[in-house]
């Protein structure tokens, strides 16, 4: 890419978020930065000139919001090590032990990433926006409406990934916290003092923008995947709309969304797109959405190869695995790891862990849902058909069609596990249920980055965790200060109109 960025002043105060934006734009970024004469804008019409340059920015969006410290891993790992269904095997600062112990501050190297990268992927997406509407006469009306689609949906998973990292659950006040800086205009320049200047707006508001944009994007969006399940569909934004609302215990718009993309009666698919659960558990975890799991069970994942630059790499198997990875975190025999389905001889799901022998009397149990060797490339699952079940299984459960609730939840076991019957008491109240659902979610999307924010939208507070050898990681109340992470120190720095964290 040609295209170069403008800077007018360069101080300390200036965003960080916009700055990684920039850097990701610009290909000549050192003598940009370097260079105090403005030279054009940091995306011009040439970026926008044809179809295949329009194309190359629509993969580009995708690529911010799957960078390493973002939607490529680190935002899972995190979500995961600050639930309780791992310990930590190699103590260390640079892989989340502070995260795992529950001991982040506003200057901790992982909230700031995060929220500077998340922030940059939005920032990118606006730009995208405005140049592609500036430029609209250059592609077809159709695919014009799917890029914004896309750009859409992934502005909509990059906020709520920050709306529930950095602000309290929607199900305390029905959202009247503050939430996060909604920024919906693209930035282009550094000017300097003021530029960043944005309040937060509230819980609230960011999800009303969040399903405003799903919203948007299903109506934009093709009804069959492209390029695989690489990119976002039709089906895709239903699914996320579903889990905003699960997340805002709005259970009756759930069961709404979901019954789109879940057939009436078994076996339960999409009626277009070809959404449904692969008839293998293992084949969905074979390091790469490949074959039928790509065209059934991922609504959408993000692949990776041995080719992406640095810092693209997800690593989940570097921090979950023992070989080929790194034995950095391994799973707690107290947490979901006790449960029966993982000592199972015949459930699918416990061949994704492996038993290491510590010592003659001691073992630790490893997750093997990724496994590719280094620069570990497994992708990475943001959208399943399992939780798309399982997330209507609840919501009917808590509006009282068990019969419904049942069967969805049913699906989901027997896929692995297919003679399996539950007991009578574990399925035959809402309670019970309901109960029984959320276990099987812990199950079946162990490591997948649903544990932390699971238990924020249950309004349950963050469970103790450790041992002697690995320290312990105290309980967090849901009204303690660190329940949710601190605003980024430097977004404190340069923003004089947000507010920190109580």
């Amino acid at each position: 890419m040609t295209t170069m960025m403008t800077i007018k002043k360069y101080k300390n105060s200036i965003s960080v978020a916009l700055l990684a934006s920039i850097m990701v734009f610009a290909s000549s970024c050192t003598k940009d930065l370097l260079d105090p004469t403005p030279t054009t804008s940091i995306i011009d019409n040439e970026a926008f000139d044809n179809p295949a340059r329009i194309l190359l920015q629509v993969n580009g969006l995708y690529a911010g919001v799957r960078h390493g410290e973002f939607y490529g891993g680190r935002y899972i790992i995190y979500n995961e090590i600050r639930g309780d269904e791992f310990i930590v095997n190699r103590p260390n600062g640079v892989t989340g032990l502070d995260t795992w112990g529950q001991n982040v501050n506003s200057n901790t190297n992982e909230v700031v990433n995060l929220w500077s990268r998340s922030y940059a992927a939005i920032n990118r997406i606006n730009v995208f926006l405005a140049g592609l509407q500036a430029n609209i006469s250059k592609i077809d009306a159709t695919l014009a409406n799917q890029y914004i689609g896309e750009a859409e949906f992934l502005r909509a998973l990059s906020y709520l990934a920050l709306v529930q990292t950095y602000a309290k659950p929607y199900v305390f006040d029905n959202g009247a916290s503050l939430g996060v800086p909604l920024r919906l205009v693209s930035e282009t320049t550094l000017t300097g003092e003021g530029t960043n200047d944005l309040a937060r707006s509230t819980v609230a508001q960011v999800y009303a923008q969040i399903l405003k944009d799903l919203d948007d994007a299903e109506a934009k969006l093709p009804a069959t995947p492209a390029n695989g399940a690489f990119r976002a569909f039709k089906n895709t934004a239903i699914a996320l709309k579903a889990r905003v609302y699960l997340t805002q215990a709005n259970y009756a718009q759930v069961v709404t969304e979901s019954a789109k993309i879940i057939s009436a009666s078994a076996p339960f698919q999409a009626p277009t797109g070809g959404s449904r659960l692969d008839a293998s558990f293992a084949n969905v975890f074979n390091g790469a959405y490949t074959g039928t799991a790509a065209a059934s069970e991922t609504l959408l994942s993000f692949p990776f190869t041995t080719t992406d630059a640095p810092g693209t790499q997800n690593q989940l198997a570097y921090y979950f695995n023992t070989a080929p990875g790194n034995s950095e975190y391994y799973l707690n025999a107290s947490g979901i790891l006790a449960n029966p389905a993982f000592s199972s001889t015949t459930d699918a799901r416990a061949a994704l862990t492996v038993k290491v022998v510590v010592n003659p009397t001691t073992t630790t149990t490893y997750l093997t849902k990724f496994k590719t060797i280094s620069p570990f490339t497994d992708y990475i699952p943001v959208v399943r058909y399992a939780e798309v079940l399982l997330n209507a299984a609840e919501a009917s459960a808590r509006t009282g069609n068990l019969s419904r609730a049942a069967d969805l939840l049913y699906a989901v076991r027997r896929r692995s596990d297919p003679t399996y019957t539950f007991a009578a008491a574990d399925i035959n109240t809402s309670t019970s249920l309901v109960n029984t659902i959320l276990t099987e979610r812990r199950i079946e999307l162990l490591g997948e980055g649903f544990r932390a924010p699971d238990l924020k939208r249950l309004g349950l507070p963050l469970p103790s965790k450790g041992n002697t050898t690995s320290g312990i990681a105290p309980a967090v109340p849901t009204t303690a200060a660190n329940y949710i992470w601190p605003i980024s120190g430097r977004e404190l720095q340069s923003n004089r109109l947000i507010v920190p964290n109580p």
